[in-house]
């Protein structure tokens, strides 16, 4: 099984009782700090179909849940991947694609070896709590879509 030169971050979100949404934010075994769920395309998935696997394998996010695709991308370092010589010398950076999954209510995650825990937060407390800022970006893009909002309406948030 070869592994695909792109990256997908997923990041579930579910309604609050309130009537808000919150997102969940994951802290890796091996680094320690806090991110969406990620991994890597294999053979010949597509972005949505890795995205559901990972979902999937890292969180037991049943794959026909319902997921939303974002235009929020982003340019990752191959050297940040293990085995980054297998798409050549010339290769330089792989595109991330970000999507959000909704969990159905009742639905327990179930980590995988990947994670130490996992938290379910608000949109700003998920937000300062990812590392890297494309987290940021597609945390921000799927707040507001799922909110029915506009990149306009965001600028009257507190």
């Amino acid at each position: 099984m070869g592994r695909a030169p792109f990256q997908i971050l997923v990041f579930p979100y579910r309604p609050t009782q309130s009537g808000d949404w919150e997102f969940a934010v994951f802290q890796l075994a091996d680094e320690g700090w806090w991110q969406g769920i990620a991994g890597g395309g294999e053979d010949d998935e597509t972005p949505l179909q890795a995205a559901r696997r990972e979902c999937f394998e890292e969180a037991g996010i049943p794959i026909s849940s319902t997921f939303v695709e974002l235009d929020a991308m982003a340019s990752i370092k191959v050297i940040w991947f293990r085995d980054y010589q297998q798409w050549g010398a010339d290769r330089f950076v792989i595109p991330e694609h970000a999507f959000g999954v909704e969990v159905a209510e009742g639905t327990d995650l179930v980590l995988s070896h990947e994670h130490l825990t996992f938290r379910w937060l608000p949109y700003e407390e998920a937000e300062a709590m990812v590392r890297f800022d494309s987290n940021r970006t597609a945390l921000w893009e799927l707040n507001l879509r799922i909110r029915g909002m506009n990149p306009q309406d965001s600028l009257a948030l507190p």
